[in-house]
């Protein structure tokens, strides 16, 4: 089997943390790597670019954002 990883946000490209609410729901239910820390959730609403895009096997997608702390799921980001 053969897996194919393809982001929805590429290397430069602009994106919106999404809003409180959501980033709270999402770091109760995430059990698994890189769960969202405390620092992230006031990040909510920030706009950024996307500075490296990482694929966990079975592909999940994080991001590194510029000048944003942590590392990102890309459920938790928005298109600008």
């Amino acid at each position: 089997m053969v897996y194919v990883y393809v982001e929805k946000f590429k290397i430069g490209a602009s994106v919106r943390v999404a809003e409180k609410p959501f980033l709270e729901d999402f770091r109760t239910r995430w059990k698994w790597h890189h769960p969202l820390q405390e620092e992230q959730v006031g990040c909510a609403g920030a706009v950024s670019k996307v500075k490296t895009v990482g694929f966990y096997h079975g592909g999940d997608v994080i991001y590194t954002l510029e000048g944003l702390p942590g590392i990102w799921h890309e459920e938790c980001l928005n298109a600008v």
